[in-house]
């Protein structure tokens, strides 16, 4: 007999998803995206207008709030899951 699955624990690792961002944004999220993930401005470029799109993955919970926070102010929704 299986037994049944231990209550699901806290999230400590979450994946970031860029879903959408308001079109005069669309610079700074560009180069935000660039600085994040160290991309060439060109694959940034890319990326961005290729939305919705995962991000990153296995983020700590400190360090997803923070970039959602600051892509948010930058006129992007980015979601954690």
């Amino acid at each position: 007999e299986e037994e049944a699955a231990p209550a699901a624990a806290e999230k400590t690792l979450f994946t970031l998803k860029l879903e959408k961002f308001d079109a005069a944004a669309k610079p700074k999220v560009i180069k935000e995206v660039k600085n994040l993930l160290g991309l060439s401005l060109v694959e940034s470029k890319k990326f961005v207008e290729s939305a919705p799109k995962v991000m990153k993955e296995s983020v700590p919970k400190e360090d997803a709030e923070k970039i959602v926070a600051a892509m948010k102010e930058l006129g992007a929704t980015v979601t954690m899951d």
